[in-house]
């Protein structure tokens, strides 16, 4: 998600003499030079003043303090879990601190964004924040009360979907169906799906009747998933996603 970051800031026109990215993995490093020739790759924080935190949850409060000794000002994280005060303890009250949970369609510049803040915070702060992850797709502005929710929905959501591309193309090749066109079909399906989803001011309730025909295919189909219990399979995802979340929090 960092270098998917770095691909949008680039993309939009940001000074790359003003990008450094911090890795600690030589490898890892060595690749994202390969990647952004154009930007400076650190093994330690260098002086700084507005910071993207993208670290694995257990790492980031050593990740704030290595910042803010670094100079850092404003942080931005989107790490999963960790909530605003555990980062706000990690940085000092001096710094504003604004969290976010992005998904990975920003590897394509189609991410959804929500981020809270901080009361630390000022409008410039956050307007900042949003600039950053509008590089890489939208973004909206919730409480923090909600962001396990926005976690559970479109930060993990992408997985799920994924999963249905998964289990449709396996069934499709089960029924028959080349390989290579059962994969292009359902890749397909769901490019355009979500394309008419977003172009359409018609509910998914809606768009899903226009599909289903009394007593044809897609109305048997529906049937048997309501029966197989797919709108509960969903909230007990949902669910659980929602408690690790509230779960990560150092």
């Amino acid at each position: 998600m960092g270098s998917a970051l770095v691909g949008g800031l680039i993309r939009n026109d940001w000074a790359t003499s003003l990008i450094t990215v911090v890795e600690l993995s030589a490898d890892r490093r060595s690749e994202l030079r390969q990647m952004f020739p154009e930007i400076n790759v650190s093994e330690s924080p260098t002086s700084c003043e507005s910071v993207v935190i993208a670290v694995k949850p257990p790492a980031a409060v050593d990740a704030c303090v290595a910042v803010v000794a670094a100079g850092a000002q404003r942080i931005l994280s989107i790490v999963a879990g960790i909530s605003i005060d555990t980062l706000q303890r990690a940085c000092g009250d001096s710094v504003a601190v604004i969290r976010a949970m992005p998904n990975t369609p920003a590897l394509v510049g189609k991410g959804a964004s929500a981020i809270s803040f901080s009361k630390r915070c000022s409008e410039t702060n956050i307007q900042w924040a949003e600039k950053v992850l509008e590089s890489v797709g939208t973004v909206v502005r919730v409480d923090e009360s909600q962001m396990d929710a926005v976690t559970a929905i479109s930060g993990s959501g992408p997985a799920y979907v994924f999963l249905l591309a998964e289990t449709l193309i396996s069934e499709a090749i089960s029924q028959g169906l080349a390989p290579e066109i059962a994969d292009g079909l359902v890749r397909q399906l769901l490019s355009g799906s979500a394309a008419l989803l977003s172009a359409s001011p018609e509910t998914p309730a809606t768009l899903r009747a226009q599909v289903t025909s009394p007593n044809g295919t897609t109305s048997a189909a529906i049937t048997a998933l309501e029966r197989a219990g797919f709108r509960e399979a969903v909230t007990a995802a949902v669910t659980a996603a929602v408690r690790r979340s509230r779960e990560m929090d150092v």
